[in-house]
């Protein structure tokens, strides 16, 4: 099967619109004064389910047919794509089995639990959880629906940044977050078709770098022993991911978690919006090279905001 073409992120647009949000896009005149560049913040914390993972999940779900649809689905993940899934099984009135990781934040496993979802805990390791899912699906035969490594994930994920081009045509770049490449991908995708001038980059975590080795390597590298305050952000590009991004992405930027945590007060303090440190990395980076995103006109797409308020990284 081919990536998603332009007529799939369309039809994924279609297709979720009941059930989404279209979020709003956000300016702070402070941020862009410290930054020199004109800063336009898709904000997907705002989205059901406080993340941009229910465009994918909600695509992904309604996407399937009654006899996919039978048995419920399930997924691995560290929380966001975990509610988004559980959400989109409720509309549809069938189960959703999630392995999560037994660090998971307590404010994503809560949100689990909200829309319903059935949860198995596993250690912290992507073997682990793929490991835990095999015997899940063997056990309840529900369809997989994997985290990011899936074009209908990717082409609902593409829909935040089509709405972003929408709303502000003649963007210089556009900055994603990536951790396992679902939402940059789609980013990327939705650049190529809706806005061919805006150039892509990733932003991602010092200590969870495998996207940047794999990306200046050209091959695949996989997350070993991830070490980030940025939990969403602790996985692997995907077979479906890389070679997307490998072709259309033009950089991958790291950044400290000092950085990080800096941003995300910066944005809690000026904008009053919360957003995780999975999203205040593609701030980050900007802040971290502020000589080279001077004047550009840029989106930035906050990729949620959900966060354990009793365990904030600044307190």
């Amino acid at each position: 099967m081919p990536a998603p073409g332009k007529e799939d992120i369309l039809k994924a647009a279609e297709r979720i619109r009941p059930y989404l949000h279209r979020t709003p896009v956000l300016t702070s005149e402070i941020i862009n004064t410290i930054t020199g560049a004109e800063i336009y913040f898709k904000c997907e914390n705002f989205q059901k389910a406080g993340a941009f993972k229910s465009r994918g999940a909600t695509n992904a779900v309604f996407g399937l047919g009654p006899d996919e649809l039978m048995k419920g689905v399930a997924t691995h993940s560290s929380g966001n794509h975990a509610a988004a899934l559980a959400r989109a099984a409720r509309l549809k009135q069938i189960p959703a089995y999630i392995v999560m990781p037994e660090n998971s934040s307590k404010v994503k496993i809560e949100a689990v639990k909200h829309y319903g979802g059935n949860i198995t805990f596993c250690i912290p390791t992507l073997e682990a959880r793929e490991e835990t899912l095999k015997m899940i699906l063997s056990q309840t035969h529900a369809f997989e629906i994997h985290p990011y490594n899936d074009y209908k994930i990717i082409a609902g994920q593409a829909t935040a940044a089509l709405e972003l081009t929408e709303e502000k045509p003649g963007l210089d770049l556009v900055i994603a977050p990536v951790g396992g490449g679902g939402l940059l991908s789609g980013t990327a995708l939705a650049c190529h078709y809706f806005s061919p001038g805006t150039k892509v980059i990733a932003a991602e975590p010092a200590g969870a770098d495998d996207a940047f080795q794999s990306f200046s390597q050209k091959k695949f590298i996989p997350s070993v022993h991830p070490e980030t305050i940025a939990d969403g952000l602790r996985t692997s590009l995907g077979s479906l991911t890389f070679p997307i991004i490998s072709k259309l992405v033009s950089e991958i930027i790291t950044v400290t978690d000092d950085i990080t945590v800096q941003a995300m007060k910066l944005v809690w303090e000026r904008m009053k919006i919360i957003i995780e440190p999975s999203s205040a990395v593609a701030l980050a980076i900007v802040l971290q090279n502020k000589q080279k995103f001077a004047g550009q006109k840029i989106g930035i797409i906050i990729s949620g905001g959900n966060v354990d308020l009793m365990h904030l990284p600044w307190i």
